[in-house]
């Protein structure tokens, strides 16, 4: 089935690599027309390597691939005036926003809550709820003009449904998206503007796949490499599987944002391998 988000615009934050690239990329397949930003630049406590202006401009080669407009800048989404402007900059070349995909994240990096830092708290949350907080307060009121209804999807994380020591900033962020996204729900739902949190696991992107995550789940080694740590990602899935590929999480953003999903609002969809079960 293909075409079906043609004629929409979708507003997607965190769109460099990895699955926000994934988003612009499906989205555009069935049809959409894309306004996509990214930091691509590394922001405080990132805990992975940062993503690229390079990076960023891939996601637009890709999408240009797909004969869909994309208009994509470099915004950090922890500053909402750089987030409307990248926004306004989309509306007044399509006139239109129609589904929304706060994706952008960071991971932060690993450590007991006893010693972690403030500043290394706020900085996780600043990007990873306020951040989320921005890119749909941004958007919400052209929504709502609209009167079109819409659909928003927050992407949280696997570790909302079952938490994983060492990442309490980064465990309590994602948590904060499922409230904010039940809040959104039930004051948008008059609007026909629906609202989802996605909880991927272990996607395979540069957000596991680098030095900082290997010695999360390798501490018994000096320099763990991903062979290391594969049996590791393995165990925390029911599926047998070590991770999913981010095309697996932009499936579900456009299900959510199709016609298929009209009804659907207020929901934690879990796209985890089933690693909530365990």
């Amino acid at each position: 089935m293909t075409g079906r988000l043609e004629g929409k615009v979708a507003f997607i934050s965190g769109a460099a690599r990895g699955q926000g690239r994934a988003h612009a990329v499906r989205l555009a397949e069935e049809g959409a027309d894309i306004i996509a930003f990214d930091a691509a630049a590394p922001v405080p406590s990132q805990g992975a390597p940062a993503a690229t202006p390079q990076d960023l401009a891939e996601t637009v080669r890709e999408v240009e691939k797909r004969d869909r407009r994309i208009v994509a800048r470099q915004a950090d989404a922890r500053d909402l005036a750089a987030v409307t402007a990248v926004l306004d900059e989309g509306l007044a070349e399509y006139g239109r926003v129609d589904v929304v995909v706060a994706n952008a994240g960071i991971v932060g990096n690993p450590g007991p809550v006893a010693q972690t830092s403030a500043e290394e708290w706020q900085a996780v949350l600043d990007t990873n709820l306020t951040g989320v907080f921005h890119t749909v307060r941004a958007a919400v009121p052209h929504l709502i003009e609209a009167g079109r209804g819409g659909s928003i999807s927050l992407v949280s994380s696997s570790v909302a449904l079952r938490a994983q020591p060492g990442l309490g900033p980064y465990n309590s962020s994602k948590t904060g998206v499922v409230g904010l996204m039940r809040v959104l729900a039930l004051e948008l739902g008059e609007h026909s503007i629906r609202v989802n949190a996605i909880h991927p696991t272990t996607v395979g992107t540069p957000m596991i796949f680098n030095e900082v995550g290997y010695r999360l789940f390798r501490p018994d080694l000096a320099d763990p490499q991903l062979e290391d740590v594969e049996p590791v990602y393995r165990s925390l899935n029911v599926l047998p599987v070590a991770w999913v590929e981010p095309e697996d999480i932009a499936n579900a953003v456009v299900f959510l944002a199709s016609e298929e999903g009209r009804y659907i609002t207020g929901v934690a969809l879990p796209v985890d391998a089933g690693y909530a079960l365990k």
